[in-house]
């Protein structure tokens, strides 16, 4: 009977694809060169058909990964510099992390927090030795650990600074991107991020992002309780604060009594070129969060960094989650921190981003405006030309070899694995000068 229904679904398969030929072209951007194979109309029209419509890929099917390298499927190789929004640092399939995940997949995979368990307190120990803070909390996903560090500012504004009840403030940078939750919407100003999804969280302030002055005149008011930024706005299109931003922020929040937090979900774990993008202005916040590479891109992890005077206001029963802290997640996580720190992948994003943005600047082309970012964190601003977008640049950079994706229709984030060596780099920056050449 199975057998049945899977010749159905073959065969079918094979008789839709000039329908599935036509469907692709109706979705995709007028310039989009449409997939160029059956194997690929196949799997982009079973998402399109069966999964929900909240995101718009590059068209390109991928299969396999290894390194700063991912295969689609029909076996064509191409350099990733996304990364996954960060998540493999360590590069795809990092045999040391696999090997973490298949070690202990075979003896423990989930206990819940309404038990011990043997990996825990190993991971918990080794975060916050490495990062000098008191108490580490793994969660699951970015956005999770992000609103645990709300809770903390609200319950150490309730608990220690003494804010009234239910009257404390969370202050956030403008043109941030924390998530896609209620809460993070809720701190967001983009509207294609919180268009027609109120009501929202109250108590949430937002400030110029790089504005000291405005900070400064936020947290005077006695019921604001944190500060949160990213140190560089990476979903913003790379947005790099004047030097010593981070320091003053965290001074101004601490006159005033307030906590300052870092979101290093995307710019921490080696990526900006330290370990943290914090460690540039030697700040170290009050909270961190963190994520993404957590896991060198191989399971959801992410956790929240403080000392215990915050942490430790919150008591057992009133914030958790089934799978944060579970044994998979933290021999996974300690084998990618490990990875970072043992093959010096902080300073061999310094090294390769300065290679990267030097070439990127030397272009000197009309379609590039800005060039920006720190170790393999970087961006370009394009200017459309002759009528061409940063999203058809993308696909010829796509049939060229390199995968990169436009954020805020005008800009293209580059960043792949911090694994990438000298040679690579190099190659990749003369894809992307003859790619832009070709425009001009």
């Amino acid at each position: 009977m199975m057998m049945m229904s899977t010749r159905r679904i073959v065969s079918s398969a094979r008789t839709a694809v000039p329908a599935i030929r036509q469907q692709a072209r109706a979705m995709s951007s007028p310039t989009d060169p449409e997939p160029n194979t059956e194997a690929s109309l196949k799997f982009i029209h079973r998402e399109d058909t069966y999964g929900a419509h909240n995101y718009h890929p590059l068209p390109v099917v991928l299969a396999r990964g290894s390194g700063v390298f991912v295969w689609d499927v029909d076996g064509k190789r191409y350099y990733d510099f996304l990364s996954a929004y960060s998540a493999v640092n360590q590069g795809h399939c990092h045999p040391k992390i696999v090997k973490a995940l298949i070690d202990q997949a075979e003896n423990m995979t989930l206990t819940s927090r309404a038990f011990y368990n043997n990996k825990l307190g190993e991971f918990e120990q080794f975060m916050t030795q490495l990062f000098g803070y008191d108490k580490f909390l793994p969660m699951n996903t970015g956005v999770e650990a992000w609103e645990t560090g709300v809770k903390l500012a609200r319950r150490w504004g309730y608990d220690v600074k003494g804010i009234p009840e239910n009257q404390a403030k969370v202050v956030f940078a403008e043109n941030n991107f924390h998530g896609r939750t209620l809460a993070a919407i809720s701190a967001s100003t983009d509207p294609e991020s919180y268009g027609g999804f109120g009501p929202f969280m109250p108590g949430f302030i937002k400030v110029p992002f790089g504005d000291l002055k405005a900070l400064e005149e936020a947290v005077k008011d006695p019921t604001v309780a944190a500060y949160k930024c990213e140190p560089i706005q990476g979903e913003a299109g790379v947005i790099v604060p004047d030097e010593g931003y981070l320091r003053e922020a965290q001074r101004i929040c601490h006159e005033n009594n307030c906590l300052f937090m870092a979101d290093e979900v995307q710019t921490g774990c080696a990526r900006t070129g330290k370990l943290l993008a914090c460690d540039y202005e030697e700040v170290k916040p009050d909270v961190v969060v963190l994520g993404k590479a957590l896991s060198g891109g191989v399971l959801p992890v992410s956790g929240v960094l403080a000392n215990d005077e915050v942490m430790l206001t919150i008591k057992p029963g009133q914030h958790g989650s089934t799978f944060g802290g579970n044994p998979l997640s933290c021999a996974v996580g300690m084998a990618a921190m490990k990875v970072l720190v043992e093959e010096n992948l902080a300073e061999n994003a310094n090294r390769m981003g300065k290679i990267l943005r030097d070439r990127l600047t030397a272009l000197d082309s009309p379609l590039i405006t800005t060039v920006r970012g720190k170790g393999l964190l970087n961006a370009i601003v394009i200017k459309p030309h002759k009528g061409k977008t940063a999203w058809d640049v993308c696909m010829k950079l796509r049939d060229n070899g390199l995968l990169a994706k436009p954020t805020h229709d005008d800009i293209i984030r580059f960043a792949p694995p911090l694994v990438i060596n000298k040679d690579q780099i190099e190659e990749c920056a003369d894809i992307i000068a003859n790619t832009i050449k070709a425009f001009e």
